[in-house]
């Protein structure tokens, strides 16, 4: 009954900068922690962020300094601001919630979206 939509990504060169959006959909009443994760060619899907219902950020070594995760709870949508891009950011990127209650109480576990292609390249 809950969906995850990806949008944001698409194609910039290394340095640019790029903003993920990914909207929970349905009548939801809470999310707790949510999350991108990416996965490149050949590669397992790797965590890049998450973010609790409090705010509080974690971050991949490989991203941090250069993405930002932030949530409208209110919308429950999460971002991922991604600055310095580089080649090796090259992947597909994942929305991810692991816990969602809809209005009527019925509770979702490890949520995920459909992606979206993030490419950095000259």
């Amino acid at each position: 009954q809950v969906q995850l939509v990806e949008s944001g990504g698409g194609l910039v060169q290394p340095g640019g900068s790029l903003r993920l959006s990914c909207a929970a959909s349905g009548s939801i009443l809470s999310i707790n922690t949510m999350g991108w994760y990416r996965q490149a060619p050949g590669k397992q899907r790797e965590l890049v962020a998450t973010i609790t219902s409090g705010g509080r950020g974690n971050y991949a070594d490989s991203v941090k300094g250069r993405f930002t995760i932030s949530r409208d709870s209110a919308k429950n949508t999460v971002y991922l601001q991604m600055n310095s891009l580089k080649p090796e950011d090259t992947a597909v990127y994942y929305c991810n919630a692991d816990r969602i209650v809809d209005r009527r109480h019925r509770i979702s576990y490890d949520c995920w979206g459909q992606g979206t292609q993030v490419t950095v390249s000259p």
